[in-house]
């Protein structure tokens, strides 16, 4: 068990030295790991499906793979996210070539995601799509303001990227991608969308959502008139404390459960 989620845990629960507290599974084999991280993947994308993170073909999430690193495994081209299963996945390496399925995958999705992978060896996912929301905000060309405890989590902690050139199909353009989000958890595709990347497919999953309603908030806000922004010292607490591994990691079970309760066959 991860000492430092343990340890985070009892700072953040009651009860934690009498009770389970939920917790990052860990495997001794891993094929094992191999398959729940499919599984896990699948379950991003009906989360996706939940929120109505779906347009036409735009949209996807991958996860690195555990056993071989360079490759990564990626949504199909042309399936609705609401019905892909850990098998329909593709495996695909840096230069391009598919490893593993038997179907297509988006250029785009192999030209940023590929990039990032490979410039972030801490990040094991990375989710993007095209929100109703995220592209209302990507057009106002700026960062996300400190305006909520939720908001926090992306304080000084994502960038917005601010070159658009069309449909991205250039490993140039992701690698520009890339070499934006630094070592941010978030970037905002100026006329896009947005991109978030985290440790674990549950984090990065999880840090979409909270982004994508963050942003439907600081519109809702602006809107209505002044905004009042909270500190930096504070905001910079809330972020340690909500912006965690384990927090992070920890938003996305809830979402789990639902599509699990729903329609459990991604597991197939």
């Amino acid at each position: 068990m991860n000492t430092s989620f343990t340890e985070q845990a009892k700072r953040m629960t009651i009860g934690s030295e009498k009770f389970n507290v939920p917790m990052p599974q860990t495997f001794d084999d891993p094929l094992k790991q191999r398959e729940y991280d499919k599984q896990r993947l699948a379950a991003g994308f009906r989360v996706f499906a939940l929120h109505g993170f779906d347009e036409g073909l735009a949209g996807h999430i991958t996860q690195r793979d555990c056993i071989d690193p360079e490759t990564f495994w990626v949504n199909p081209v042309g399936i609705h996210f609401a019905h892909i299963k850990a098998s329909d996945l593709v495996r695909v390496d840096h230069k391009g070539n598919i490893i593993d399925g038997n179907s297509p995958i988006n250029t785009a999705a192999f030209a940023i995601h590929s990039r990032i992978h490979q410039a972030r060896p801490d990040v094991n996912a990375v989710a993007h799509a095209h929100t109703k929301y995220g592209r209302a905000f990507s057009a106002l060309g700026k960062e996300l303001a400190p305006i909520s405890q939720d908001a926090c989590v992306f304080y000084q902690n994502h960038t917005v990227f601010d070159v658009f050139t069309g449909v991205v199909a250039e490993l140039s353009e992701g690698d520009m991608i890339a070499e934006s989000l630094g070592d941010k958890i978030a970037v905002i595709l100026q006329n896009h969308g947005l991109l978030t990347v985290g440790k674990s497919l549950d984090a990065a999953v999880a840090n979409f959502a909270l982004m994508d309603s963050c942003c439907q908030s600081q519109l809702l806000a602006q809107a209505a008139g002044e905004m009042r922004l909270i500190d930096h010292d504070i905001a910079i607490k809330t972020r340690q404390a909500n912006g965690s591994d384990l927090v992070t990691w920890g938003n996305f079970q809830p979402l789990y459960q639902i599509v699990a309760a729903q329609d459990n066959s991604f597991l197939d």
